[in-house]
């Protein structure tokens, strides 16, 4: 029944999206790492106990993240199974974003639109790490399109692929990881050493998602009528060249797609930073291609549960 609950899971997030809230579960989640992070963290410890540090962090998160998710999804199933699907479908809609996605994307295409590009630049600098406020209209249609298409993967295939492989909890854990890997797999002073264990984790769990994802993308931009074989030969030629083991198959594929070029010269805090190209500059940088991008975010997501159900039901017939 998890690709039922998969698909219920986006269907809770199409009619009412990611409400914004403290009570949302990835919320207290991300306060919980803080609070952990404050109590074993020191900076001024050797390399190898912050490392050891991190690891407990990870421990703890990960327990705590599956067990809390399998005490509810095995409370409510003893009431009645369809609590259970339900609690589950609610869980899950949690961990996926593809609404949230998709309302920023529009938001700042519509500023830009209008003109408006000291508003498309405040709202771009929410939802990417870049300094936004000298950027044009076609750097921010990049910062937009990269995030889109980087969260297609840890935003809602890798979540929906635990889920169907393993459960509702299986799929809170990863969001534990990925969220952790937000907030300490940095590679920076303080979390070189401390966040290294959930940045690897990150890597391991996203592997087999982020490729799946490269081959959902080659056939969403058939469907949409988009350049399928650029897709693919951007995948196959770029997706290394990105610093991520994992991006790099949504973000080339997506750039092949719209025969856009990602990446390029970034700064974060003044200081200049150079990312691998993506994808061949066929097309100049649009406000339009951030509503492609989120029309193939969306047909991805369709393709995955599709597959869901296609391999559960030949999973039954063996």
């Amino acid at each position: 029944m998890e690709q039922y609950v998969a698909l219920g899971a986006v269907i809770i997030d199409r009619l009412v999206g990611d409400p914004r809230t403290s009570l949302h579960p990835v919320v207290m989640l991300g306060t919980f790492i803080a609070w952990l992070e404050r109590h074993l963290l020191a900076v001024n410890h050797p390399a190898m106990r912050k490392t050891m540090a991190g690891a407990i962090l990870v421990a703890i998160v990960l327990t705590t993240a599956y067990g809390v998710a399998w005490l509810i999804m095995a409370a409510l199933s003893a009431i009645h199974s369809w609590a259970g699907y339900i609690a589950g479908a609610v869980l899950l809609s949690f961990a996926i974003s593809p609404r949230a996605l998709a309302e920023a994307g529009r938001e700042i295409a519509g500023f830009l639109n209008s003109g408006n590009m000291e508003q498309a630049r405040f709202k771009v600098g929410w939802i990417v790490g870049r300094d936004t406020a000298a950027l044009d209209t076609p750097e921010v249609t990049r910062a937009t399109v990269e995030t889109v298409a980087e969260n297609i993967v840890d935003g809602i295939i890798s979540p929906l692929f635990y889920a169907i492989i393993g459960g509702v909890p299986l799929a809170c854990l990863y969001r534990a990881v990925n969220t952790m890997d937000s907030m300490v797999g940095y590679k920076n002073e303080k979390y070189r050493d401390f966040g290294m264990v959930a940045a690897r984790l990150d890597d391991v769990f996203n592997y087999i998602p982020a490729r799946i994802t490269g081959l959902l993308i080659i056939m969403a931009a058939a469907l949409l009528r988009l350049d399928t074989q650029g897709a693919w030969k951007a995948i196959r030629r770029d997706a290394v060249k990105h610093p991520s083991p994992n991006s790099g198959f949504s973000e080339a594929g997506v750039a092949g797609a719209l025969g856009v070029r990602l990446g390029g010269l970034n700064y974060y805090g003044g200081v200049a930073s150079f990312r691998a190209y993506m994808g061949e500059a066929k097309h100049e940088l649009r406000p339009v291609h951030i509503e492609q991008t989120i029309q193939i975010m969306y047909v991805v997501t369709t393709l995955f549960i599709i597959a869901a159900f296609v391999c559960k039901g030949l999973f039954a017939l063996s």
